[in-house]
């Protein structure tokens, strides 16, 4: 019987010819009939796949095999073989779309001028010895720390990564630049960048997460500084630490679940919690937002700013 498992990593490296690099993952991702998605930029890989472990196994070993990427981070976790609906292989100017591609500096070992890194060893030692005056900056998007975030965390009020350069920019995160900040993300990626674009600003003493939530959860489970469920972006929607609780409650009954559920609304990306026993009932509703934003007819767009 086929064991299943997903991948996720990243790697900052140059990457001269951006689409022949694509054309090459494509190849060897669906050589291993794998699905997901893999994004290629100027700067690096950035990917998160399913498939049969053993299958997994080659597609990362060639991988490994470009000048650069033969120091992947890879993070694995179960899955199910139907995690990913395709596999998708696209050309991007950045890897997390900050819309600062000029922040990303390159050096031999990655990417230059981030935060400080920290494992959970060094990220528990930091609280423990300076307490209030660390900050966990989230640098994912709001919706994701409805369900679970760092203790105490500050939870920037975005939608996408692009919204973060202007909350920066526009001084509402000013208030933190005298204090230890400690950004965080899913797997790494986003509070590396993140880190960079606020040394750049100004921001005194920036720590970043080394390998994200997930090595995080890894070695502390529900022991550690985290709380709740871990959104992730494939079909299980969500995992959890052994014996933790997610933090989000269902928007119509208020009972605890981690489970999201797309609008009914095509046109609209708004994600909703809605628990299983209250999802029947919302299935083929329209969101509040999307009814707002278009008030004339179903799926016709009214306002598609900010998303």
């Amino acid at each position: 019987m086929a064991t299943f498992r997903t991948v996720l990593f990243y790697a900052f490296a140059p990457v001269a010819d951006p689409a022949a690099v694509r054309l090459w993952q494509r190849e060897l991702a669906g050589r291993w009939n794998l699905t997901g998605r893999v994004i290629v930029a100027p700067h690096g890989i950035n990917a998160t796949l399913g498939g049969r472990v053993e299958d997994l196994k080659q597609y990362v070993k060639g991988t490994r095999q470009y000048p650069g990427f033969e120091r992947l981070d890879v993070k694995w976790a179960a899955g199910t073989g139907e995690d990913f609906p395709r596999l998708s292989v696209k050309v991007r100017p950045e890897l997390v779309a900050f819309g600062a591609p000029d922040a990303v500096r390159l050096g031999p070992d990655g990417i230059e001028g981030g935060g400080t890194r920290l494992d959970a060893d060094g990220l528990d030692a930091l609280v423990a010895e300076r307490g209030g005056d660390v900050v966990m900056l989230d640098g994912r998007n709001a919706y994701e720390a409805r369900i679970g975030r760092f203790r105490g965390a500050f939870v920037p009020d975005v939608t996408t990564s692009r919204d973060f350069l202007g909350e920066i920019e526009a001084g509402r995160w000013d208030h933190l630049k005298d204090r230890a900040v400690v950004t965080y993300c899913t797997g790494g990626v986003r509070c590396e960048v993140l880190s960079v674009l606020l040394k750049d600003r100004g921001f005194a003493e920036v720590y970043q997460m080394d390998g994200g939530i997930v090595r995080y959860v890894e070695a502390r489970g529900a022991s550690g500084l985290w709380d709740g469920s871990l959104y992730v972006f494939d079909g299980r929607g969500h995992v959890e630490a052994a014996g933790a609780r997610s933090l989000g409650t269902c928007e119509r009954c208020g009972a605890s679940t981690a489970r999201f559920e797309n609008c009914a609304d095509a046109g609209c990306r708004t994600e909703r919690l809605v628990c299983e026993d209250c999802a029947a009932g919302t299935a083929e509703e329209r969101c509040p937002t999307c009814v707002g934003e278009r008030p004339t007819a179903w799926g016709a767009r009214e306002d598609v700013g900010g998303r």
